[in-house]
């Protein structure tokens, strides 16, 4: 590391589906304030990973964990599920704003559910969220619009702020921009660089350019194992071991 503070810290951590095991004995430090990129092949483990990480794994069936996940210390499996997700915030794949609710009501939803605020302390929770997540100009004027008149691009961002407005310390990203254009996919990586300013971030990515782009750190996955982790330039450019260089260099993927 570079001097930096552990955020979080994985050990040992192996999860499973049913009897069939997706992850195999995670060692990795996150460091606060940065991001990381977690990438490999489909399949590889790299979503199932990043669901550990804030308990979302353990809700599919017959879903399991072996190991530790320590979030400044603490033992994530230990606290409750509810508030782990508050301090480790989520944004899938595939855009998904609550479709029935205004692009207020979507923002505002996480801190409703935690906390009793009055309308001028909410209103200032929905603009911040929303200037966070590079959205704010763009919905100022209508946002007691449905969340679904937003592009898909806009949509996605509208989830960022969704998960912002619980004031996460850490956010997870899942193959943010893999549903995005080009243009979304650009805005998106620029928000990243921001957010890194005041949030841990760990971005799920298959596009190698995305990881060497946004992340300070890059780990790659092979069959479930972390076969190497450290700072984005070294992996990328002096890669440790023959499957990090083949992948990087296209052989297989």
């Amino acid at each position: 590391m570079d001097g930096s503070s552990i955020k979080m810290r994985v050990q040992d951590l192996s999860a499973y589906y049913g009897k069939s095991r997706a992850i195999e004995h995670i060692q990795l430090d996150i460091p606060e304030r940065k991001v990381v990129a977690v990438m490999g092949p489909s399949g590889c483990g790299k979503s199932t990973l990043v669901r550990c990480l804030n308990r979302i794994h353990e809700t599919a069936p017959k879903a399991r964990v072996e190991g530790t996940v320590l979030l400044d210390g603490e033992d994530l499996y230990a606290l409750d599920a509810t508030l782990v997700r508050r301090r480790v915030g989520m944004v899938f794949q595939k855009p998904n704003p609550f479709a029935t609710m205004s692009i207020y009501n979507n923002v505002s939803a996480a801190p409703r559910f935690g906390g009793h605020y009055s309308r001028d302390e909410m209103d200032r929770i929905v603009v911040r969220s929303l200037k966070q997540a590079a959205l704010w100009d763009e919905v100022r004027e209508r946002v007691d619009a449905p969340a679904t008149s937003l592009s898909g691009g806009q949509q996605q961002r509208l989830c960022i702020a969704r998960a912002l407005a619980a004031q996460p310390e850490v956010l997870l990203m899942d193959e943010p921009c893999s549903a995005l254009d080009p243009l979304a996919t650009a805005k998106i990586e620029q928000l990243i660089s921001e957010l890194k300013q005041e949030y841990t971030v760990v971005i799920v990515t298959h596009n190698m350019q995305q990881a060497a782009r946004v992340s300070d750190y890059s780990a790659f996955l092979y069959l479930g194992k972390l076969i190497e982790f450290g700072p984005t330039e070294e992996v990328f450019e002096r890669p440790k071991d023959h499957l990090t260089e083949a992948y990087i260099t296209g052989r297989f993927g």
